[in-house]
């Protein structure tokens, strides 16, 4: 079964634009496992300016209260990995951001960064986190997350999504799918995420297999239009039907 997880950076950026834990992140992160979604996602940034790398710890602690799971995910600077190893969440999806990059918009090419991607995943699972690597469909490097220790990889969806809204989505959803057997052809697991939306979803879960999907941009949006509850009831509707 795919598991749903949230990814509340939009909570955090609203957070922080107002000095103050309004609107509270842990508490609409409690509400999201509360009501059903089977993990939570945080993204800090090195300018903290949404999620903040002092968020983890209790992020990670109502997780687990939650039976869920946390994913941090982010570049691998010597910050970022000491926070992610002081507190080990579930998983760690690593992340090719520049510092000032506005969001995610690629995937690693592993064999250019392969040095520090080897050492940074073993530094990882040495501490018994899950190493999930940010990955675009069309690499030629899938095979090789496998081989540097890498445990899944995370296909980068945006370019399905905008396919998706243009009606246009049909071959690259077949490319997608290509790109997932590959992965776990070699024993790689296979999460997804970016701009996935209650429009797109179910479509993209046509692929077999994928093990988690993290939302945060759409389904914040989703839930200012139609409220929390109602939206993930969608979410885990779609979910449960791609069974």
């Amino acid at each position: 079964m795919t598991k749903l997880s949230i990814n509340i950076n939009k909570i955090a950026l609203l957070r922080n634009s107002r000095g103050r834990n309004f609107p509270d992140v842990f508490a609409f992160a409690e509400r999201c496992l509360s009501l059903g979604a089977h993990g939570i996602t945080l993204h800090p940034r090195p300018d903290q300016r949404h999620a903040r790398y002092s968020d983890i710890r209790p992020l990670r602690d109502l997780c687990d209260a939650h039976a869920g799971e946390l994913n941090v995910e982010g570049y691998p600077s010597p910050e970022f990995i000491e926070a992610v190893i002081n507190i080990a969440p579930a998983q760690c999806t690593l992340v090719p951001d520049s510092p000032l990059q506005l969001t995610s918009d690629h995937g690693w090419e592993i064999r250019k960064n392969q040095a520090q991607l080897a050492q940074t995943i073993q530094l990882l699972k040495a501490a018994n986190i899950r190493v999930s690597v940010f990955m675009d469909f069309e690499s030629s490097d899938i095979a090789l997350a496998k081989a540097i220790g890498a445990d899944r990889i995370e296909l980068y969806t945006e370019p399905y999504a905008h396919a998706f809204d243009a009606n246009t989505h049909h071959a690259i959803l077949n490319n997608f799918k290509l790109a997932a057997t590959s992965a776990q052809h070699v024993g790689l697991g296979v999460n997804a995420g970016h701009d996935l939306s209650l429009q797109n979803l179910a479509t993209f879960l046509q692929i077999p297999n994928i093990l988690e999907v993290s939302i945060g941009h759409a389904f914040v949006v989703e839930c200012i239009n139609q409220g929390l509850e109602a939206v993930m009831r969608q979410y885990l509707s779609i979910i449960d039907d791609a069974r």
